[in-house]
């Protein structure tokens, strides 16, 4: 019997590249040496926030180095790549956008993971298939752009922006709408907060105890606790405000939804969230949440950093900026020289290895043809000595005795005749 087969976590990956949607952001988030389990948390939280278009499941090791993760993301499509390392004052992150460039980088002033945001919640709502689909994403608080506009907020506007797929209100499924990640930025403190929220619909027109009527249906637990009402109608015809038996009244409950009421478009997800219903929709918070703060705007990619556009704590003088400019020139023209250099070097290795190769292949046959030539003289004159001897050496001939003696005699004194081999004599003393 064949063994089965795992199709969920054996899954084929296509190499052509048939999966890659052209203009949809790719991203890698990961950490950069010893950063603490808070921070690792973090990048887990952070990449469930870039769902479905991030690597989820990646494994940083402890030699991998940023250098790698660079040179590996434009071959699978990669066009962000977000990096949290741990300093002495606080955690950083910095957003590179692949292939050339900008790096932003922030540092962290405070942040709250998922669980902890869950675990505010008086009922946390279960997670799932809400990262299907990617988040949609809002800014707010940002300046418009202007002259007056510092450019560093644009530029830093732009990146969030081009971090998440675009949104085509034409072709956008309304069912696909579950998510949605605030980027505000704050200019009291010059910050920007990044939180996410899962959005959710309820029944409208109807009281909080009537809802919870509703609900309770589907819910975990069925029995509703009316172990302190008189009468169900007491629990239902409270008065928004008025106080329940306890002696407490949830501010929730007497909050009206008419502000947040809409009519759906199209079917949405869940029970009785038909076409044309109206609805009201709240956004409850899941997590992560983060405070950035803005240091450092730099041209290219780690490695290959160039201009400093933008320094929160160090101010140049436009001298100083020129001589920056200029240097920053040099090695840009430094590093295309080198790199030319390079690459005609190895068209001559190239070439040079392509000779060499059919050279040697040339040798070889004229080495063969030597060869066979001398093969030829050798056997000619073999034949040769052999004819104008007249003898011809029998290894397998007996030599008797007599015939050492008789050739002995024979035998000049000048020049003596060679030994025969001794396996010859023994051969024919058994022979006699």
């Amino acid at each position: 019997m064949a063994p089965r087969r795992k199709t969920r976590t054996h899954l084929k990956a296509s190499t052509d590249g048939s999966d890659h949607t052209p203009g949809v952001p790719k991203s890698f988030v990961i950490k950069h040496g010893q950063v603490g389990q808070s921070v690792s948390t973090l990048v887990r939280d952070l990449r469930q926030v870039m769902e479905p278009n991030t690597a989820t499941r990646l494994k940083e090791r402890s030699r991998n180095k940023l250098k790698d993760y660079l040179v590996m993301a434009p071959a699978l499509h990669v066009s962000h790549l977000l990096v949290f390392t741990l300093t002495d004052l606080s955690p950083s992150l910095r957003i590179v956008r692949l292939p050339s460039g900008p790096t932003l980088s922030f540092r962290v002033e405070r942040y709250s993971l998922a669980k902890d945001i869950r675990a505010v919640h008086r009922r946390a709502k279960s997670t799932g298939l809400e990262y299907l689909t990617p988040p949609l994403l809002v800014l707010a608080s940002f300046p418009p752009p202007g002259p007056q506009t510092p450019p560093h907020l644009t530029l830093v506007q732009k990146t969030f922006q081009s971090m998440f797929p675009a949104l085509s209100p034409a072709s956008l499924k309304l069912s696909e709408a579950r998510r949605v990640v605030l980027v505000a930025y704050n200019a009291e403190r010059d910050t920007v907060d990044m939180r996410h929220f899962l959005i959710s619909v309820r029944p409208y027109g109807v009281s909080k105890r009537v809802r919870r009527v509703l609900e309770s249906a589907t819910s975990a637990k069925p029995v509703l606790d009316l172990g302190n009402e008189q009468d169900v109608a007491d629990f239902l015809l409270r008065k928004p405000g008025e106080p329940d038996p306890t002696g407490y009244e949830s501010a929730s409950s007497a909050a009206s939804d008419a502000g947040d009421a809409v009519s759906l478009a199209e079917d949405y997800v869940g029970r009785g969230n038909k076409k044309g219903t109206k609805k009201a929709v709240k956004l409850d918070e899941i997590g992560p949440r983060m405070e950035l703060k803005l240091l450092k705007i730099t041209e290219g990619a780690p490695g290959k950093e160039g201009e400093v556009l933008y320094h929160a704590l160090v101010t140049k003088t436009k001298k100083e900026l020129a001589a920056l400019r200029a240097d920053h020139a040099a090695k840009e023209k430094l590093r295309r020289e080198r790199r030319e250099e390079q690459e005609r070097r190895v068209a001559q290795k190239k070439e040079a290895s392509k000779k060499g190769r059919k050279g040697a292949a040339a040798d070889g046959e004229d080495e063969d043809d030597d060869m066979e030539q001398d093969e030829n003289d050798e056997a000619g004159s073999d034949d040769g000595d052999a004819a104008g001897e007249g003898e011809y050496w029998d290894e397998e001939a007996e030599i008797s005795e007599e015939d050492y003696s008789a050739g002995e005699g024979e035998s000049s004194d000048d020049e003596p005749p060679p030994p025969r081999p001794l396996k010859k004599q023994r051969s024919s003393i058994k022979s006699r």
